[in-house]
């Protein structure tokens, strides 16, 4: 066991693996500079506990040797210091006034012409289910046959899960005993207690890795994006950074949903709040494709 203090200045603890400082500082300015997460002074606990499965996998003495491993610069790993940074809570139908507000007042704004709709930061794939269940549910068979879902993420893990869309009969618990009979399958024998995502529901949804901070590959212009509990973790310029292009990727008009701690004020004035946590591009804001 070792001893480091997990702050500047506060008591030490015992742990399995030594943890520097300028380990810790290492691993926080990679991060920042590769996904745009800000990990502040108080996360070097968390950034601990969360990387410490990995050393032992990889059978490590320190945390030293996992820097080394970093910039010997195996992609692979970094992809898994990725992977094990990321917060993925979700549920099916999180913050259901977005997904009536959808319904409601998206839906209508569109016609019956087919629909493209981002979710960016999908995690394991609740969220764009839950999109695609809303609209495959709203739109006339017209509008459904040109409904379009790209998700994305930086956790391969989660988009991995995602695009399986096996989930425990515990994550449909925000899913009324309908929309479960329609839109799911229930598990038997080895799977008892398991839910599989019907091909009906899949069908329209796209997952596929992406960085906000990287490249965007050039699409169609948006209806909506969702892009909830992300911003939270950037700092003030990668915010503004990322809702620009994010007004260049919506079609004039288009939507944004934040999550309920989010807030563009004093951020971007390209969008104006049009109900809790969602936002409409004016004209002089929009874009006409993404990239």
């Amino acid at each position: 066991m070792t001893s480091q203090p997990s702050v500047r200045g506060a008591p030490e603890i015992p742990r399995e693996f030594q943890f520097k400082r300028r380990d810790f500082d290492y691993l926080r300015r990679l991060v920042t500079s590769h996904t745009g997460i800000v990990l502040s002074e108080n996360k070097y606990d968390m950034l601990y506990a969360r990387l410490v499965r990995r050393i032992r996998q990889l059978g490590l003495a320190s945390f030293a040797q996992y820097v080394d491993l970093i910039r010997s610069g195996q992609e692979g790993e970094f992809i898994q210091l990725v992977n094990a940074i990321t917060t993925n809570l979700t549920a099916f139908f999180r913050e259901p006034h977005h997904f009536d507000y959808l319904r409601d007042q998206v839906v209508p704004s569109v016609s019956d012409r087919g629909m493209h709709i981002w979710s960016a930061g999908c995690a394991t794939g609740e969220e764009p289910y839950s999109i695609a269940m809303t609209l495959l549910e709203a739109l006339p068979p017209r509008g459904q046959r040109g409904l379009r879902i790209r998700a994305t993420d930086l956790d391969s893990n989660a988009l991995q899960t995602a695009r399986d869309g096996i989930y425990s009969l515990e994550r449909l618990a925000g899913i009324g005993p309908a929309r479960q009979r329609r839109w799911f399958l229930r598990g038997r024998g080895a799977n008892e207690g398991l839910a599989r995502v019907k091909p009906e529901l899949q069908a329209p949804v796209r997952f596929s890795p992406l960085n906000l901070l990287g490249d965007w590959p050039a699409g169609p212009g948006f209806d909506a994006i969702f892009c909830r509990n992300v911003l939270i973790y950037f700092d003030k310029a990668t915010k503004q950074r990322v809702l620009d292009r994010f007004a260049q990727a919506l079609v004039p008009g288009g939507f944004l949903f934040l999550g309920h701690s989010e807030s563009l004020l004093g951020v971007n004035e390209a969008f104006e709040p049009v109900g809790r946590s969602c936002y409409r591009l004016g004209a002089e804001g929009a874009g006409h494709e993404w990239g």
